[in-house]
């Protein structure tokens, strides 16, 4: 799209009746037929607030995808057309139901959802999750103890008050925490928000002079889900805004639910009675998950993505058992992983193999005692083809060592972080122009030649995961 038509389109642009064809119109141009198709075609407009759009996708991992790889391109193609936009909010529309029940989904949450909210940023404080559920939750011994006070909570307001769960990052606690609001909100009005936005909208009040809206909001809840509270350390003047409200709420038999990172007399810089009066209530923690969880995780989100994608993904048992086995920090990283696998499966239309697999997940592997250095890649390579480290690195144009220097560089550009220029003079101070040359040859070779690919494929296994035996 040309400069002349981009302002003869911001002109004509009214804020009451967004265009969204030619925000698709552009991420086409921008970012490619293949990934429109596969991807943007699916974000359907939904409204424009004072600064932000709020937008659909049929399903969480789609959501996930876009947010994670396009989400700063969409915003600037965006803000072309209107520059007062400054972030993208998403919902989860299913495109499957009937027209009228579509329409109800995607009606504002204050009208359709028994939700208490802040006036036009009601996105930003109750992201209850219709795909975060107490059924979908998978529940092993490291987590078995926190489902069930959980689940006693949605059945019998202010039996445990307040809930306290704690664990690691991508644990569970917010699902948890979703699952509760679902639960509750169907009889309820309830408050879903991270200490983070409760603390922004703290500072917001007090900056407009409008702390009795604030107190008004936050208190007048029957439950209060508040996540990752270890944000609101240090902050004095809050702490004790929050203590009141805790107490508000308590009085009026509102159930409170809160999760953190860590245990209540480990949070630091929290006033004492705060951490009392979570430590007065039900305090549980989730654990890293065992082996025999991360196995059936694996296998449950495979399930879904299986009915999902029937005709692109098949993950085999034995890469199944593989990420189980190697991807031990959390289950966020276990699905990510799954997510990854699926992604590979649809851009190169095959299910990865081992080899493939241990590439795509090599950051996310517990197999730190293998550093790839661009000296290891050399020496895997020479021993590959036969050739010595010398012979590799001297300016001779020989057929037979040439394709291997190419093939190393390559190799180190797609598996280590170095710049251009810090690869090329790892080989004999070569130009940067001869390291763009060399891996734009392997990667066309590798569209063509099956074998070179069987290559790649294997010394990256060798060089990720082989190093000690590799090693000359």
């Amino acid at each position: 799209m040309n400069k002349s038509t981009i302002k003869k389109n911001i002109k004509n642009f009214k804020s009451e009746n967004f265009d969204w064809k030619l925000v698709q119109s552009e991420m086409k141009n921008k970012l490619g037929l293949d990934v429109y198709e596969s991807w943007l075609k699916k974000i359907t407009f939904v409204d424009e607030f004072n600064n932000y759009l709020l937008l659909s996708v049929p399903t969480r991992f789609i959501r996930d995808w876009i947010t994670s790889r396009y989400l700063d391109q969409i915003l600037q193609i965006i803000k072309v057309y209107k520059k007062d936009i400054i972030r993208i909010e998403f919902k989860i529309v299913d495109q499957d139901v009937n027209p009228g029940e579509k329409k109800v989904v995607e009606e504002p949450l204050v009208r359709s959802e028994n939700v208490s909210f802040i006036k036009d940023s009601y996105l930003q404080y109750n992201r209850i999750d219709p795909n975060k559920r107490f059924d979908n939750f998978i529940i092993g011994s490291s987590n078995k103890l926190a489902y069930a006070a959980s689940l006693k909570v949605s059945e019998n307001i202010s039996h445990y008050n307040p809930l306290y769960i704690y664990g690691g990052v991508g644990m569970g606690k917010t699902h948890l925490l979703n699952s509760i609001g679902l639960e509750l909100k169907k009889n309820n009005k309830v408050m879903f928000i991270s200490a983070e936005r409760f603390m922004y909208q703290f500072v917001k009040s007090i900056k407009s002079n409008d702390m009795v809206k604030f107190k008004e909001y936050f208190r007048n809840t029957d439950i209060l889900l508040i996540d990752d509270i270890q944000f609101i350390s240090g902050k004095e003047a809050m702490q004790e805004e929050f203590f009141h409200t805790f107490n508000a709420l308590l009085d009026n038999g509102a159930q409170i639910v809160v999760s953190a990172d860590r245990a209540p007399n480990k949070l630091s810089r929290i006033q004492e009675r705060i951490k009392s009066r979570f430590s007065g209530g039900l305090v549980v923690d989730i654990q890293k998950p065992d082996q025999e969880l991360r196995k059936k995780i694996v296998e449950k989100k495979t399930e879904e993505l299986n009915s999902l994608y029937a005709d692109d993904l098949n993950i085999s048992r034995e890469i199944q058992d593989f990420i189980s086995n190697e991807v031990t920090a959390s289950v966020r990283e276990l699905v990510g992983a799954i997510n990854r696998l699926v992604s590979f499966s649809r851009i190169y239309n095959k299910a990865p193999n081992l080899a493939e697999t241990k590439v795509v997940l090599k950051d996310l592997l517990n197999l730190s005692e293998n550093k790839v250095t661009i000296d290891l890649i050399q020496t895997i390579v020479c021993k590959f083809f036969k050739i010595s480290k010398n012979e590799m690195l001297s300016s001779r144009r020989s057929r037979y060592l040439v394709r291997p220097r190419q093939t190393a560089i390559y190799l180190t550009k797609i598996l280590t972080s170095k710049s251009l220029p810090e690869i090329g003079r790892e080989f004999s101070n070569r130009d940067h122009t001869t390291i763009i040359h060399s891996v734009k040859t392997i990667e066309k070779i590798k569209e063509k030649d099956p074998e070179m690919v069987d290559n790649i494929n294997k010394l990256k296994n060798q060089i990720l995961y082989n190093n000690r035996e590799n090693e000359i």
